[in-house]
């Protein structure tokens, strides 16, 4: 099946030579042809060009995409969609004035979302997911990261991963899976901290092994949740069991969580809200990606990664979502993107950047994700009509979406 687009006023993100991830000054460049077209064969990228130059194409199809741009799909690499229920009291609550750690320590927060999802049923569980995840395919997510960290026992946290694998194996969408079995402390273990860990090590992550249920391993290593001596224990036991590390990090502190990931090869460490001159030197000439969460930012009220210090450094960053239903229930790559820009003075392009070639490394798929490359799978936004690519951050509460094409098809 061979669909041809043409008329594109602008194809963006084109890169023929494949790149992994693009650092510093390198993120405002953001190659695109204006007036082009794009072939699709089956489900992966098979041409693209000017106009000027198109070759006789044999189509089974044709769509005419006059005044509308394509970009990649974003690349959402930390989310956490798979969940029970909802913490809308908590978030009344935090306009009342309490702060997340308050909430937390009165038994809501994490292990508020753990309670919920182990009386939930693993049906229940799934039918509630999925519709979060047609809900950001819809919004252009064409490759997801989704975390477990709700069941904080092994059986809930085994239910959580086959749920995500069930997920994958149901939906186009490409989904890569990560283990969070460290994500709080449940409280049966509170004065026994050693006990939990012991049953990640020993008990869970065997389990995950021997299922295949997990790419990646994480960890919350922040001050008052897993320390970085923790952090290091559960990440070198992920290691010898074929995972790697994805860590939170520097959400509320600075606690050299940072150096103990670059130290594990981590792919990517997350959140960086918090971030001391060391923890940017650190970061330096390695192969771990940093990534921003800045809706999380802006649903919590606390600051922003410093994007223009980091890049300035010569550091690449990427954007998620950070999707959960304590501190960002929103999956809407189009809303980071924009608040990037809005809030943490990213330009576009470098925010675009950061939501798909970025994006793509931070979750393993740069080889099949993130650009518009011959071999890459045909996964992609095709735009309402628009003025330049700078309206999709600057009119932030507008869809401006026509179309999301995963693996060469319209998601309806």
């Amino acid at each position: 099946m061979i669909t041809l687009i043409t008329n594109i006023k602008e194809l963006i993100q084109v890169r023929e030579t494949p790149i992994p991830k693009v650092s510093g000054a390198e993120m405002a460049i953001l190659p695109t042809i204006k007036n082009a077209y794009l072939v699709i064969k089956d489900n992966l990228i098979a041409g693209f060009g000017s106009m000027e130059n198109i070759p006789e194409i044999k189509a089974d199809s044709t769509i005419d995409a006059t005044g509308k741009m394509i970009l990649p799909s974003w690349c959402d690499s930390h989310t956490h969609i798979v969940y029970a229920g909802n913490r809308e009291q908590e978030f009344v609550d935090r306009i009342n004035g309490l702060s997340y750690e308050e909430i937390a320590n009165r038994g809501g927060g994490i292990l508020n979302s753990a309670k919920k999802l182990n009386e939930t049923s693993e049906e229940e569980i799934y039918n509630q997911s999925k519709a979060r995840l047609e809900e950001v395919m819809r919004l252009g997510t064409g490759a997801v990261e989704i975390k477990s960290g709700y069941g904080l026992t092994v059986d809930g946290e085994l239910k959580m991963l086959r749920v995500i694998k069930k997920l994958a194996e149901n939906y186009p969408v490409t989904i890569k899976a990560t283990f969070l079995g460290a994500h709080a402390f449940p409280l049966e273990f509170k004065e026994n901290k050693k006990g939990y860990i012991d049953e990640i090590i020993y008990k869970m992550l065997p389990e995950i092994a021997k299922n295949k249920l997990a790419d990646y391993v994480d960890v919350f290593c922040e001050t008052g949740y897993f320390s970085v001596e923790e952090t290091e224990q559960i990440m070198e036991a992920g290691i010898q069991n074929g995972l790697i590390p994805k860590i939170h990090v520097n959400q509320f502190n600075s606690i050299g969580g940072i150096q103990a990931s670059v130290k594990y090869k981590a792919l990517s460490v997350d959140h960086l809200e918090i971030m001391n001159p060391e923890d940017i030197q650190a970061l330096k000439n390695t192969e771990t990606m940093p990534v921003a969460l800045p809706s999380c930012s802006y649903f919590l009220s606390i600051p922003y990664t410093p994007a223009r210090e980091m890049i300035k450094a010569g550091l690449p960053i990427a954007l998620a979502t950070d999707y959960n239903p304590g501190s960002t229930p929103s999956g809407n790559m189009n809303f980071v993107v924009a608040t990037a820009c809005i809030k943490m003075k990213m330009t576009p392009e470098e925010a675009i950047n950061a939501a798909t070639i970025n994006g793509a490394y931070a979750m393993g798929v740069s080889d099949t994700h993130g650009t518009i490359t011959v071999g890459k799978k045909a996964n992609f936004i095709l735009t309402k009509p628009i003025t330049s690519y700078y309206q999709l951050p600057y009119a932030f509460g507008t869809n401006l979406i026509e179309s999301v094409f995963i693996e060469g098809k319209i998601f309806e």
